[in-house]
C-alpha cells in the first residue's frame, strides 16, 4: 500500500515524543499529512521547545504526560488510530542502578499503553524495542523483552477486529543521545582519553533516519503479535573510536596521536556483542526485504492471523542473528558510512 494513502485521515499518537526516536517519528509521519499527530512526554523543557518548533503545524498537538499515569493515557488515546510507543528508560547502567523505575516505566508503562489502546479501540500499537531484549543480561534488556511479550500477549487474546499490537526491534541508533558517539565526541574535545569497555565489542548500528523509516514501514505491514527486526550492519566499537579520533581530533586542536584509548572493562550487565534473533526464535522467523519478522510463539486463540505480508517473498532463516558471528563492517567502510550520513556533524 502506498504510504500517503495509508496515513491519510489517520490520528497518530507518539509516546516519548521528545526522545530521539519520537522526534524523528513526528518529523517523518508529518510528511505523509495525517489528520493529526499527538505527542506525549514527561520532559517539560524539551516539550516546550518542541512545541515552539511545530507551532505553525495545526495538526500537531503536544502534551505533558507520563505512561505511568493510566488515566492520562486513556483520555489522550480517544479517537486515535495508531500509537507509536517509544517512551522508555534506555540506559543500561542507570536501569541497573534503579531497576524499580525501569520496571515501572518499561513494563508497567507499556501495559498502561496496551490498556488505554484497548479501552479506546485504537487500530494499531507499535512498540519500539531493542536488541538488548534478546537473551537479556541486564535490567533494561529484560524490561524491553517483557514489553515485547506484553504486546504479543495482548494480541493473542483479541476477539474479532480488535487492536493490532506489534513490536519493532533494532540496534544502536548512531548519533542518538543513547549512543556512544556523543560520549566519544566529548572525550575527544576534552583531549581524551576515549574509553572502551572492551576492544572486541561489536554492535548492530543504524542511522536515525533509517531506523524510524523502517518503524513506520513495519507499522503498515503489522498483522499482529509479531516482532519486526530491521536488518542492519555490524561494527567494532574500537574501529568507531579510532575513526572518530582521526576525524575529530584536528577540529578540537589536537593531533590524533595525542588522544589515547583507555580500556575500562565491561560495565554491569553489558554484553560484548548483541543479538537480534536468538536460537529459539529462528524456527518461527521469516525474512523479508528490509526485515526479519518473528512470528508469535502463542497464536491468537480466537482467530487465525494472516501473516502473508504484502512483499510475498517470505523465506525461512537458518541461524540466529548475532553481532559476534556476522561479518563486521571494515573500518574504511565505516568511515564512508559515517561521512555519508553526517554522523559526526553537530
Amino acid at each position: 500500500m502506498e504510504q500517503g494513502k495509508y496515513w491519510s485521515g489517520k490520528i497518530v499518537l507518539i509516546t516519548g515524543v521528545c526522545g530521539t526516536i519520537g522526534k524523528e517519528l513526528l518529523h517523518q509521519i508529518l510528511e505523509y499529512e495525517p489528520a493529526e499527530v499527538i505527542g506525549l512526554d514527561n520532559n517539560e523543557s524539551e516539550l516546550f521547545f518542541l512545541t515552539i518548533m511545530y507551532k505553525e503545524k495545526k495538526n500537531v498537538h503536544l502534551f505533558l504526560g507520563d505512561i505511568r499515569d493510566p488515566s492520562k493515557l486513556e483520555r489522550k488515546f480517544k479517537g486515535v488510530d495508531i500509537v507509536f510507543h517509544t517512551a522508555a528508560y534506555k540506559h543500561v547502567e542507570l536501569c541497573e542502578q534503579a531497576p524499580r523505575d525501569a520496571v515501572q516505566t518499561n513494563i508497567i508503562g507499556t501495559q498502561n499503553v496496551i490498556d488505554a489502546a484497548l479501552a479506546n479501540s485504537v487500530g494499531k500499537v507499535i512498540f519500539t524495542s531493542s536488541d538488548k531484549a534478546v537473551n537479556p543480561t541486564n535490567v533494561m534488556g529484560t524490561s524491553k523483552l517483557m514489553g515485547e511479550r506484553l504486546m504479543t500477549a495482548a494480541n493473542a487474546v483479541l476477539r474479532g477486529a480488535g487492536t493490532i499490537f506489534t513490536s519493532t526491534r533494532f540496534g544502536n541508533v548512531l548519533g542518538s543521545r543513547g549512543s556512544v558517539i556523543p560520549l566519544f565526541k566529548k572525550q575527544i574535545a576534552d583531549g581524551g582519553p576515549v574509553t572502551l569497555t572492551d576492544p572486541a565489542m561489536t554492535r548492530f548500528i543504524m542511522t536515525l533516519n533509517k531506523a524510524v523509516l523502517l518503524v513506520v514501514e513495519s507499522s503498515v505491514m503489522a498483522r499482529g503479535g509479531e516482532v519486526f527486526i530491521t536488518k542492519m550492519p555490524i561494527i567494532r566499537i574500537k574501529d568507531l573510536a579510532e575513526l572518530m579520533i582521526e576525524e575529530l581530533a584536528p577540529t578540537y586542536g589536537f593531533s590524533p596521536e595525542e588522544i589515547s584509548l583507555e580500556v575500562t572493562g565491561a560495565k554491569p550487565g553489558e554484553k560484548l556483542y548483541e543479538e537480534l534473533i536468538n536460537d529459539e526464535e529462528v524456527r518461527r522467523t521469516v525474512e523479508l526485504d528490509n526485515f526479519f519478522a518473528v512470528q508469535p510463539a502463542f497464536k491468537n486463540i480466537y482467530q487465525d492471523v494472516d501473516i502473508e505480508y504484502y512483499e510475498k517473498r517470505n523465506k525461512k532463516i537458518e541461524h540466529c542473528y548475532n553481532s559476534s558471528v556476522e561479518p563486521a563492517m571494515e573500518k574504511e567502510g565505516l568511515r564512508v558510512y559515517i561521512r555519508e550520513n553526517g554522523l559526526l556533524e553537530e
